[in-house]
């Protein structure tokens, strides 16, 4: 709708937060309520559709780390090894990888806002990759910011905060203390960066009203007819 309509230009939307915090079930959640009020929603996974080099670097962390493949469950849990493994060598190629990710992001981007959509939706954003960077470091909080300066931000950006230990119940695949790590690296990261909605851990219903709030924001100041909007808070 977005070539056809005059109401306003597409609407960009992201979803970040450690492994398990439960991105998906909020993706889901939000594309069914707006696809119900008649509005179009492309969803973009990262992985899939931005990352770089993908193959090899599934095999690094396989082959050089012996990482194991796969998705963890509770009842199969697997030990991966790949952007928990901290090592200088590692944080290197990790700054050229962003940077090409971070290219591809712009382009994908670009051509996802001229699709027809009137929301695009991003499980995952190049958020989820900077929070794997020690942000301590002085370089990596100017490559932080070097970086935000490539990419398109969201209108809404969502960062999901969970407990470690919960995540790591629903989706045991990293160690506990990892996770740690990493969830503090977001919350500073959404620090650092400004314009990122944290939204605390919660019920799954609070969570989605929480999250569903903005967009009814950016839903009305496209000026649905009022029956969708309607819909959208049903």
């Amino acid at each position: 709708m977005c070539a056809t309509r005059d109401r306003g230009r597409c609407k960009l939307i992201s979803f970040s937060g450690i492994d398990g915090a439960g991105k998906g079930t909020q993706i889901e959640s939000l594309c069914t309520q707006l696809k119900a009020a008649g509005l179009r929603v492309l969803l973009i996974t990262f992985w899939d559709d931005i990352a770089s080099l993908t193959r090899m670097r599934e095999a690094t962390g396989h082959k050089l780390f012996k990482g194991d493949k796969g998705v963890g469950s509770p009842t199969a849990p697997i030990n991966r090894r790949d952007k928990n493994v901290r090592s200088w060598p590692m944080s290197g190629v990790r700054l050229c990888l962003y940077l090409l990710d971070a290219l591809s992001l712009r382009a994908t981007i670009a051509k996802a806002l001229g699709s027809g959509a009137d929301f695009v939706i991003c499980d995952r954003y190049i958020y989820d990759e900077l929070a794997n960077l020690t942000l301590s470091n002085p370089v990596a909080r100017v490559y932080v910011r070097s970086i935000m300066k490539l990419v398109p931000k969201p209108d809404i950006s969502y960062f999901l905060d969970a407990d470690p230990v919960q995540t790591r119940e629903r989706k045991p695949e990293y160690p506990l203390d990892f996770l740690h790590i990493n969830r503090a690296s977001y919350l500073a990261l959404s620090d650092l960066i400004g314009g990122i909605t944290v939204i605390p851990p919660m019920p799954i219903r609070d969570v989605e009203q929480r999250v569903m709030n903005p967009v009814l924001e950016l839903v009305s100041a496209e000026q649905l007819p009022v029956e969708q909007t309607v819909r959208l808070v049903d």
